[in-house]
């Protein structure tokens, strides 16, 4: 397997000594894991190189033949302004130190300092500029309003705008090595989202996923983080750990606000150091990957509450993407349903049925506390009771009606007193007023279809027509 390079564009180091730039990139791979280098000991070169490709970082010595590297630092600022330079330098001048930083250097440092001084810079610089291109790419998509990779997005059916944004977001961030918190309710979509990232990120990587409801803090620790033989009783072998499973791409883990505290825990440190330790094991070990998490509880609060951990929810929130319910995405609905019966009637063998316009109608009233889930569940269920011809209606009334009741129900079970839609009314209406303004309602909701509106007030059609042109 190619090894992957790290940062995604090169850091250029420019200095005339050969040796230097040879212990600096050893330095930088085995201390900081950043790979992806170009020595550059002829500072003539410099100019030339920034031009052929992208460059995340420029580490400049400032004694050099040939073009000194205060004179190429002003060259730098004025044609490469979103490239940061950090000036190494092996005398410890506080003036030449000062009118390096007035010119536009992103840091000075001298050769002797400490070296974790040095990678703290270099990582504060490399995330500075990683911003830069994030902040160019999401420009880009707000502009001419392009995806570069409309095919990672292919499989979520959707026209809403702030899907549209989202899509263009995870472009922007596909790059970065923070991890992704994907959040919202149940079904609409989270792992799809996460295999579109995957997609985007690099499709021919692993994508392993973990849903982490329910396990407890060592099932998790051994799935993570896997064994080593003789472990623990009955750990005759050793096991690999989803972590390096999914080295080189992306590891998603579902459900991660059910985790124990002690899991919240360990899975920081992991986040934090960059390296884990096999259950059994002694020695840690380091891997590349990406990770990108999903929930549907409200971390925010149940942080605030103590039952998840504060430094946990504010690493995981680097990248934050909130996924809309279905019932704020109306116009999503006629797309989805189109695609649902097809894909029903592909597997199961059927014909693709035509379905009555009103059907469309009907679903616009439900509010979808399942999201995605729960309409595909519904269609792939009358798609399997369906004989031939149009699609009916009938099973969808059914099925939906049942729904509301049950929602209804559950409504009053979980409040004793439910606050009434009168309480703000003044003054207060007659009986038929309340009629009239109830069924006003349910024909705006059911855009004027008599029959939709009938099902959401509990009454036949023909009684609703019997009201209205009672009216007339």
């Amino acid at each position: 397997m190619t090894e992957k390079l790290n940062p995604a564009y090169s850091i250029l180091m420019v200095d005339d000594e050969e040796s230097w730039l040879h212990r600096l990139a050893f330095t930088l791979e085995y201390e900081a894991g950043l790979n992806n280098v170009i020595r550059c000991s002829d500072s003539r070169r410099v100019l030339e190189i920034l031009q052929e490709q992208t460059v995340s970082l420029v580490l400049l010595d400032l004694t050099m033949p040939y073009v000194g590297g205060q004179e190429l630092l002003e060259q730098l600022v004025v044609e490469h302004p979103q490239v940061p330079v950090i000036i190494l330098s092996g005398l410890n001048q506080i003036s030449t130190a000062v009118e390096c930083v007035k010119t536009g250097a992103f840091d000075y440092f001298i050769k002797t300092e400490k070296q974790q001084r040095l990678l703290n810079g270099i990582n504060r610089a490399l995330a500075f500029s990683e911003l830069q291109q994030q902040n160019l790419q999401l420009k880009g998509c707000l502009l001419y309003g392009k995806l570069k990779q409309p095919e990672a997005f292919s499989e979520i059916i959707s026209c809403d705008s702030r899907m549209q944004a989202i899509f263009s977001y995870l472009e922007a961030i596909a790059s970065s090595p923070e991890p992704i918190l994907i959040t919202g309710e149940s079904g609409v979509g989270k792992e799809l989202i996460a295999r579109s990232i995957h997609q985007v990120h690099d499709s021919q990587s692993p994508f392993v996923a973990l849903n982490a409801a329910g396990l407890d803090d060592n099932t998790f620790s051994d799935t993570l983080f896997g064994h080593v033989s003789g472990a623990f009783t009955g750990a005759s072998r050793a096991r690999l750990g989803l972590i390096e499973k999914a080295a080189g791409g992306i590891l998603f883990l579902d459900e991660i606000g059910d985790l124990s505290f002690l899991s919240q825990v360990k899975l920081l440190r992991f986040l934090q150091e960059g390296e884990y330790y096999p259950l059994g094991s002694d020695t840690a070990r380091r891997v590349d990957l990406r990770i990108v998490f999903a929930t549907n509880h409200d971390l925010e609060q149940k942080q605030l509450d103590g039952s998840f951990r504060r430094d946990l929810y504010y690493r995981l929130c680097s990248h934050h993407v909130h996924l809309p319910p279905l019932r704020e995405r109306r116009k999503d609905l006629p797309l989805l349903l189109d695609y649902y019966v097809g894909e029903a009637a592909r597997q199961l063998g059927k014909k693709k049925p035509v379905y009555p316009r009103e059907l469309e109608k009907l679903l616009a009233v439900h509010d979808f506390p399942g999201n995605i889930r729960e309409l595909r569940g519904i269609i792939f269920d009358a798609l399997s009771t369906h004989r031939g011809g149009t699609l009916s209606l009938d099973h969808f009334r059914q099925v939906l009606g049942s729904k509301r009741t049950a929602s209804a129900a559950a409504d009053a079970g979980c409040q004793a007193e439910p606050e009434s839609p009168f309480s703000s009314l003044d003054p207060f209406p007659t009986l038929t007023e309340s009629t009239e303004m109830i069924v006003a309602e349910a024909l705006r909701r059911a855009d004027n279809n008599q029959g939709i509106a009938a099902g959401m007030l509990g009454i036949t059609r023909q009684a609703l027509n019997k009201r209205i042109n009672s009216k007339k």
